[in-house]
């Protein structure tokens, strides 16, 4: 089984086998395989060159600093990615179930905040900060949106855009955590992007809330959360992005009447 469009980019990793599709991953192919008796995920990316050596320098990064990331498995030829078709090594572990181990996960999320502060912004992407006056970064197209959507979309960000900008992962949520003992690995850095920090909390369990210090009500951030997830999924992800939008909608109205 190949990843289709790309059997040659795959080949650059010899003895390399695709087996199956992995769950998760919506705007990225990803398939488990393996070498020998090697489990390896193979993903193939729509971003950019420049936006892959981004996410890539950035994992080099983290794990120097023993943020948990999955291991890059290179090509044959010492490259990291070829064609958009990175290889990474399979990691074990469980959803986090627990407040215990979400606390631990707002914990490494934290580590990833403050190691990265100063951090240059992805190729081609932007903050909620700079979309308040540019209409596009990543796969934010505020100008494909309407207009009313787009001022809910941007009031809704204003609040929390407080502090240093960092690294934040920018989709957070049990599928890309796993949990082994007391290590926490995050998965699918492919949204990942320079912004405020709070985004990555917005929808967390509220179990997970005591370890944070969050700048504005829980109900602001979730509220600035789904914001973004209308905007960034609105050309990707249409049908979700318009559920999203209509939640936003729903909860603007309760806020401010």
């Amino acid at each position: 089984m190949d990843i289709p469009a790309a059997p040659a980019a795959l080949a650059a990793w010899s003895g390399v086998e695709v087996l199956r599709p992995l769950t998760g991953g919506n705007r990225n192919q990803v398939m488990l395989a393996r070498r020998g008796d090697e489990q390896l995920v193979v993903r193939r990316s729509g971003r950019s060159p420049a936006a892959l050596d981004w996410e890539l320098d950035l994992m080099e990064h983290l794990a120097a600093h023993d943020v948990g990331v999955p291991g890059l498995v290179p090509a044959d030829d010492g490259r990291r990615h070829v064609d958009g078709v990175l290889v990474q090594e399979l990691v074990a572990g469980d959803p986090p179930s627990t407040d215990a181990q979400w606390q631990e996960v707002a914990a490494t999320l934290r580590t990833l905040h403050r190691v990265t502060v100063g951090w240059p912004q992805r190729p081609g992407f932007a903050s909620a900060r700079d979309l308040l006056v540019a209409e596009r970064g990543g796969d934010v197209a505020l100008d494909a949106m309407p207009a009313d959507a787009v001022d809910a979309v941007r009031q809704s960000w204003q609040p929390i855009l407080i502090g240093a900008h960092c690294v934040i992962h920018g989709d957070i949520d049990a599928s890309n955590v796993l949990v082994t003992g007391a290590r926490v690995t995050v998965l699918d850095w492919d949204e990942a992007r320079v912004d405020v920090p709070w985004f990555d909390f917005a929808f967390m369990p509220e179990g997970a809330d005591g370890t944070v210090a969050l700048p504005v009500a829980r109900d602001v951030l979730v509220t600035a959360g789904i914001a973004w997830e209308a905007a960034t999924c609105w050309l990707p992800e249409p049908d979700y992005a318009r559920r999203r939008l209509a939640q936003l909608y729903e909860r603007r109205e309760g806020q401010f009447t």
